[in-house]
């Protein structure tokens, strides 16, 4: 093969490598269809726009949607067969070297003249006679963004990089070509580095517009990163045995949802008690006398609260019908009520205090 096309060929397979989109242009799927019957893996083809991730009634299951961009300027891919390329291997003489400064000055001169299609030749046949000249391709790839032609200009920016890896022009035109094929991060990564080496005002309008898409970008991959860690720790957690989630349903049924529970035994409050922890609810103790009016006073709206806060264990205790309990938990006076969360006491209201009662409530049960 001709020494010229292997250097077109490796120029080419460099920019597939820079750039795997490349692969599916409808005018490459030859070559495509080629690698795939090698046994080759191709990238999929870059989506311009990431998801965000929306939770169905199933936990588990995630459905995409679009998250909005700024896509004004993003083009369609160009299709074309890739440029000429120069040989690297070329010796280059003094003569080539001249040469190729005509064509160039030439390029200049049509290109203010808005003869892109001229000037395009021009470059070409300058990169021609001198391939080593990275300013030759980053200015060829310039070219190329004004035609919207982002491809064809990266493929070029990736030469004039790899001819020189301090290019600013180069790390610039691969920017903005990347941004236009809506390549958002990668974009930023180019403009960077080419701010960082040699700033110019186009490079801080390119950045207004690509910053915040990557950013968004960024965003959106941490926040569903620790989406996806916390579904993957939920699965991790052990599931519950047969004999828990009977003894949970037990414990439900042994709850009067909306009503309050008359105990009067010091067994049958440890067994509501220990419902009420093991489904993490609040449970309310009301100890109460017959002859004593403040209780009359403040029952109707321990009732009525049970009603409101239908997930809260409302208990009620007659001290004379069940001295034991009395006594275990140390009453001196009625009203008292005594506020229980796992087991444990965590607030108490003593006397027929309502605004302090119904607001303990509120703050101890949670939503209602």
């Amino acid at each position: 093969m001709d020494i010229g096309k292997v250097g077109e060929l490796k120029e080419f397979i460099e920019a597939c490598k820079s750039n795997p989109s490349l692969l599916h242009t409808p005018s490459l799927s030859f070559f495509k269809s080629y690698l795939l019957s090698l046994g080759a893996r191709i990238p999929p083809q870059p989506k311009t726009e990431p998801v965000v991730v929306n939770t169905t009634n199933n936990d588990d299951d995630i459905i995409e949607s679009d998250l909005e961009l700024d896509n004004s300027d993003v083009v369609e891919p160009d299709n074309d067969p890739p440029q000429k390329m120069g040989n690297p291997s070329a010796q280059v003489t003094d003569d080539n070297r001249d040469d190729a400064q005509v064509a160039k000055s030439k390029a200049l001169l049509a290109l203010s003249q808005g003869m892109l299609d001229q000037a395009l030749d021009l470059l070409t046949e300058a990169i021609l006679l001198n391939p080593h000249s990275a300013i030759l391709y980053a200015t060829r790839a310039s070219i190329f963004i004004k035609l919207k032609k982002p491809n064809a200009a990266i493929r070029d920016a990736d030469t004039a990089l790899k001819i020189n890896p301090d290019s600013a022009k180069g790390y610039k035109i691969r920017g903005l070509s990347r941004a236009m094929l809506g390549l958002w991060k990668e974009a930023l990564t180019d403009l960077h580095v080419a701010s960082k080496i040699d700033y110019d005002e186009e490079i801080g309008m390119a950045l207004k517009k690509v910053e915040p898409n990557a950013h968004k970008i960024e965003e959106h991959r941490r926040k569903y990163e620790r989406l996806r860690k916390q579904k993957e720790q939920k699965r991790a957690q052990p599931k519950k045995q047969p004999q828990d989630e009977a003894q949970d349903k037990d414990a439900l049924s042994a709850l009067k949802d909306g009503e309050v529970i008359d105990i009067h035994s010091v067994g049958d409050l440890e067994t509501k008690l220990s419902a009420a922890s093991k489904t993490s609810r609040l449970a309310i103790l009301y100890f109460t006398a017959t002859w004593c009016g403040p209780c009359h006073y403040i029952s109707p709206l321990y009732t009525s609260l049970a009603g409101k806060y239908r997930r809260v264990v409302f208990i009620k205790v007659d001290i004379d019908k069940a001295v034991d309990i009395a006594a275990r938990w140390n009453i001196s006076s009625v009203p008292t009520f005594f506020f229980v969360k796992n087991g444990k006491e965590v607030d108490s209201v003593v006397g027929a205090d309502k605004n302090t009662l119904e607001r303990k409530i509120a703050q101890h049960a949670g939503p209602s």
